[in-house]
């Protein structure tokens, strides 16, 4: 343990109360004090960027919704009427919305983060999602554009996403990336039934198939992921190196950080998993990363919102840190 660590679990030991009675809260206390290395940790202009693109596999039928959506959604994201827009408000949370690459134009007066790469991965079935080059340059803009909310002042930045056929994606960088069989991955997505369900397996199985020689990080991002994915990999990624506290939404998210991690291990220092999600891989995922998230839900949306919902539980958890009286200022003998 070093002398900072020692130092706040004797700040945290020394509040007003029995000894770990705080739980979970104060386990985020150290961490979020680890993290800006210091007693006296500070959340700076919270942030949720939600990361949009579109998917070549779509048309294979593995979402009950057509791509239209995608596009459909972020349009709610501007108009404000999502569920992420809702929880943002009531939190003071400031939403940013990234068109990583839609299939479907935007008026540049929108008030939208320009980064599009493509309109929309390819099939994964005929070729990979995306070319070398295309993943590389979506990985340096969702670096740039964190380093660019960072230059403004933002210490804790928490990641969402949209994008029809985007939990097929999500599967197959966990089946690559944690070894797994894809159906141990798999899960409803937006809301397929059975059938539905049977047929997602088969296609994402013939995906696999298709592409034996995806091994290393790149490869595997290239082959299955989606710019949106890809690029919040980027943007976690820097995000990490700036010293900044990552709050992971779902499963969308979560195949994200695993995706980084392969990158640099060290990238969960800085994360709080903020919920599990819904999502049959979500637990899998976690587990895999050794890691336990704040709160179960049974939420399933994306966009975020695990992480809006679960920001004032982080910002409780500094407030004890810095506001809680120790045992010697309140005066209260300790046990």
């Amino acid at each position: 343990m070093n002398s900072l660590t020692a130092q706040l679990k004797h700040k945290i030991d020394n509040k007003t109360k029995p000894l770990g009675a705080l739980g979970t809260l104060e386990d985020i206390a150290l961490k979020v004090g680890t993290i800006q290395n210091t007693l006296s940790p500070v959340l700076k202009n919270p942030t949720i960027i939600v990361f949009a693109g579109d998917h070549g596999l779509v048309d294979e039928g593995v979402s009950p919704y057509p791509k239209a959506v995608t596009q459909q959604m972020v349009f709610n994201f501007l108009n404000e009427g999502a569920a992420i827009n809702v929880f943002c408000k009531l939190n003071n949370i400031k939403l940013l919305v990234a068109d990583a690459g839609i299939d479907a134009e935007f008026d540049e007066s929108l008030p939208l983060i320009h980064a599009k790469i493509g309109k929309g991965t390819k099939n994964i079935l005929n070729q990979p999602a995306m070319s070398s080059d295309e993943c590389i340059k979506a990985i340096a803009t969702g670096s740039e554009i964190v380093f660019q909310q960072h230059e403004k002042g933002c210490n804790i930045i928490g990641f969402g996403e949209m994008g029809i056929g985007n939990t097929s994606s999500a599967s197959l960088l966990m089946s690559k990336f944690c070894n797994l069989p894809i159906e141990k991955c798999v899960g409803r997505g937006t809301g397929l039934d059975d059938e539905g369900l049977t047929r997602k397996v088969s296609i994402l199985k013939q995906a696999i198939e298709k592409h034996p020689d995806a091994l290393i990080p790149t490869e595997i991002l290239s082959t299955f992921g989606g710019f949106e994915i890809v690029m919040m990999t980027g943007a976690m990624l820097k995000a990490a190196e700036l010293g900044m506290v990552l709050m992971i939404d779902g499963f969308i998210a979560t195949s994200a950080v695993l995706s980084a991690y392969h990158f640099n291990k060290h990238i969960l220092n800085n994360c709080i998993f903020c919920h599990q999600s819904d999502e049959q891989g979500h637990k899998l995922m976690l587990d895999y990363l050794n890691v336990k998230p704040l709160i179960n839900l049974n939420l399933r949306l994306g966009e975020g919102t695990g992480a809006a919902v679960a920001y004032p539980i982080i910002k409780a958890a500094v407030s004890f840190l810095n506001e809680m009286a120790s045992f010697e200022s309140a005066g209260v003998s300790k046990a």
